[in-house]
Parts: C-alpha cells; structure tokens; sequence
C-alpha cells in the first residue's frame, strides 16, 4: 500500500497470559483501504492473533492503536464486526439448539428471519448489494430451522447492517453449496469496493483467498510471517504443491496411515449385500413447510453413499431420522439394521452402531472438558463423559485421536483448541466404536489442507474394510472419498 495511514496498528504486542501468547511479539499494520488474508494451517495462532487485536487478550508489552475514522467513535466493539467460525452453528442473536430444531413442530415461538432482522437491524442495504445475500429467499423461515450455510449468510448480512469499518470473517465460506459460495464472492467484492467496510479474512485453504484481498499474512507456528502481495503469495503455494519431494513425503504417511486402518479388527459390521437403512416414503413436515416428501432410499453394508443438495435443502434433517435425533422419525416408515424404528428400540439402541459428526454436533460439544474426554464421550453417545471409559476404551481413544494427529491434545480443554483441532476430535469421537454405519456431515469444516487429506484417507480407509458403510455430506465434489458408490440428492 501505498498510503502510510492505518486503521489498526500493533507494535511489539505480547499477550498477558503466556496459554494465549504467540511465539514471538506482533508487529502488526492494517492499513486504510486494505484488505487482508491471515491464512494457516489449525491450531497455528490465527485466532490467538485475532483476539490480541481485538483486545480480548490484554496485552503485557506492546500497544496496538485504532484509527476508525471517518467513524465518529473509535471504539472497538463500535466499529469492528466479528463472524468467528462457531457463529455458523448459532450466537447469542440467532438462538440455535441442536435438539430444538428437530423435535418442536411449529416452531411458534422462535422467530422467523424477518422478526429477528426487524428486531436487530434497520434492514438497510448496503450500497451495491441488491440480492441480500440471498437473504430473499430464507426471510419466512425459522431461525431454528436453518441449515448452517442459511445461517452463515444470515451473520454476515446482519454483521453488515451495522456499517462496520472492519469486517472480520473466519472461514466464510464453510458451510455454503456452490451457489451460495459464488453470491457470497460477489457480494464480498462489491463491499470490498465501496471503500466503507475493510475485511480481515482468517483462513485455512489458500484456494479460499478472494481476488479482491490486497495482501496475504501467513501464520505458522503460532508466528505470523511478512505480509506478501496476493499475487506473489499464491505463486509461492502453487511451487508449493508440485513440490515432488513434498508430495511423497506426504503420500508415505497417509498411505502408512491407511495400511494401519485396514490392518484393524473387523469391529461393528453389516454382513455384505444386507440392508442397513431403509426409507420408505417418508415425508417431513412443519407447519405448511415440507422438508422432505415421500423420500424413498435404501443403504446396503458396505456402501458408501453422497448426501448433496443445496442449502436448507433437507440433508441435515434426512440425518436427523436416522440417528432418532428428530421425533418425526417414529412416524415415518424407517428401517435400521434390520429393525423397524419404532419396535421398542431405546435412542441408544439406534446410536450405538452409528459413528456421527456434523455442523451441528460441533455447537452442541462446546465443552470445557479435556479433549480425550470429548473423545471417549463417543463410546457412550453422550455429550458430557458420565462414564468412566476402561483402560482397553482409554487406549481405543488414543489410537485414533493419534490417527488424526492430535494425540498431543489430549489433555488440553476443548474450548481452547483452534477450530479445526476441535473437529479432528469430534472425528476421533465419530471412528472411537468403529461403527458399522459412519455420517459424516461436512467432515472437513475449517481443517487445512493436509488435514482434509488426513481425514479423507482414513474415511476412504474405513470405508473398504468388511460391512462398513459411509454416508458423506459436502458441499465440495473434491472432498467425496474415491470409495464412493452412490449418490443421493434432495431438494430436487
């Protein structure tokens, strides 16, 4: 940049606390007009930087300095916007509760979109923005029954009522179905434009950088590194990735991991060629709103199916009958192993063979409990751990929360852990009974890159082992394990 004017300064800033403190002090220029890219791997200190410059973490040497004009107040809370990435699952504006959404019929006494706009903002277009996001098409809708890429957009357009200078948007594209994406681009760039709204973006896949960002920090090791043009950033992680050397390195250890997987146990199956979910008509209603209608759909052991369809679409609700998570599901013509859903069965009868992650999942186990805890909570189908797990569980827990790299979080609490952390440990939690049937709902939520490949192969590992089936939802046709068999749509 070219003007020596910032918005945001932080010179030789150090944490007060040394659990929240990055590796060395932060030097740190946001200047005006200028839109960043902090981009790095999980748990490599975006947030921890984040919160020092929003002041959440108190400083103990250094200063960071605020020039918000040509705001009248140079108040932080004032002028700085915030979409962290647990907003996708719900904040103190958008009520959101996991069992709320699924088991009240009417939903009479949550507000719908356009009362919670009307409460909370004067639903003032920004300049430029014509389609609202797509917020047109969701206004009559619950709150409580939108799906997490619904709900994103939601955030970011109420975020942008109130006229921020900065806009700070942590992985704004997780969640969103290939139209949502493109529209959320567009209308990002339009703000990006209008010189009134500057935007911090905290990401973990390059390939997620917009065009309109002006300079790229990349954060490693809890460090971050110089500011780089876009451009000259993106040339050094294209060399990056046709590094051979890189890549076999990386193919060794994922291939070794896989190797290890296949060597298990058969743990909990379906003998091949047998039923493990059958729907048969079933239909889901609230109110005069159909979700689903006379879906017809059969799983057989060791099938790996894709769940897709658009946002708000009905996947999670499809999921939500499978697991008994929605109340509809005793009403609806569905088979499980074998046993007709509503026989007798206990809600921990129907879980028990069923491994389960999902956006929703991920608000719901915001826990301060030891990350091994959160795992073992998998063994039991709880949220909490109300059981002690056996030395044999114990060793269970470590074996695949070493799988999935975060062995060495075992005892650190779970709230704290960076967001992609906390996903690799509800996957661990999800694999920890090797399940007979896996649903595995946008897996790969806010993980970098070799922990997407990390994922995927033990995913496409578990998949070829004897009567295992999978059911995967994304967004992304890249992340669809090379295991897949089937496809299902909905909302078609």
């Amino acid at each position: 940049m070219e003007t020596s004017e910032y918005m945001i300064n932080m010179s030789d800033g150090v944490a007060r606390l040394p659990e929240v403190r990055l590796a060395a002090p932060v030097n740190f220029t946001l200047y005006k007009g200028e839109h960043i890219a902090l981009v790095g791997a999980n748990g490599s200190g975006k947030s921890l930087f984040v919160d020092m410059l929003l002041g959440r973490h108190p400083l103990r040497e250094g200063f960071v300095r605020y020039d918000f004009s040509p705001s009248p107040s140079n108040a932080v809370y004032k002028n700085i916007q915030v979409i962290a990435f647990r907003d996708i699952y719900g904040s103190s504006e958008v009520d959101y509760c996991y069992q709320l959404r699924w088991n009240t019929h009417e939903h009479n006494d949550i507000p719908t979109v356009r009362e919670l706009l009307a409460d909370n903002t004067n639903c003032d277009i920004l300049p430029g923005i014509n389609n609202k996001l797509g917020i047109d098409g969701i206004v009559d809708k619950s709150v409580v029954m939108l799906s997490s890429g619904e709900l994103r957009r939601l955030q970011i357009f109420m975020a942008l009522q109130k006229s921020p200078r900065l806009l700070v948007l942590d992985n704004p594209f997780i969640g969103l179905d290939a139209e949502s994406r493109t529209l959320l681009s567009k209308e990002l760039a339009t703000i990006a434009s209008s010189g009134t709204t500057q935007m911090l973006l905290v990401l973990s896949c390059p390939e997620d950088i917009p065009l309109f960002v002006d300079s790229v920090i990349p954060v490693c090791n809890k460090q971050l590194g110089a500011k780089m043009r876009r451009e000259d950033f993106m040339a050094l992680h294209n060399r990056q990735k046709k590094d051979v050397c890189f890549n076999n390195k990386r193919a060794e250890i994922l291939n070794a991991l896989q190797d290890e997987i296949l060597s298990l146990p058969d743990g909990d199956y379906v003998e091949p060629g047998n039923d493990v979910l059958i729907f048969d008509n079933v239909s889901v209603r609230y109110g005069k709103r159909t979700i689903l209608d006379n879906l017809s759909w059969r799983v057989h052991s060791g099938e790996v199916w894709a769940l897709s369809g658009r946002n708000g679409s009905g996947k999670s609700t499809l999921l939500s009958l499978v697991c008994a998570d929605n109340l509809q599901s005793y009403s609806c013509n569905i088979n499980l192993f074998g046993r007709r859903r509503g026989t007798g069965e206990s809600i921990w009868d129907i879980k028990k063979r069923i491994g389960y992650v999902s956006p929703e999942m991920h608000r719901a186990y915001l826990r301060n409990l030891p990350t091994s805890d959160i795992v073992a909570s998998g063994l039991f189908d709880t949220i909490g751990l109300y059981i002690r797990p056996s030395e044999e569980q114990i060793e269970k827990c470590r074996f695949w929360m070493r799988l999935f790299g975060i062995e060495e979080l075992s005892n650190r609490s779970f709230i704290k852990l960076s967001s992609g952390e906390q996903r690799l440990a509800l996957l661990a939690r999800a694999f920890v009974k090797d399940p007979a049937l896996l649903i595995l709902d946008e897996p790969f939520h806010g993980l970098d890159i070799d922990n997407r490949l990390r994922a995927k192969a033990i995913i496409e590992a578990f998949s070829r082992r004897k009567g295992k089936s999978v059911i995967f939802v994304s967004h992304y046709e890249e992340e669809l394990p090379q295991t897949l068999t089937h496809r299902i749509k909905v909302g078609v």
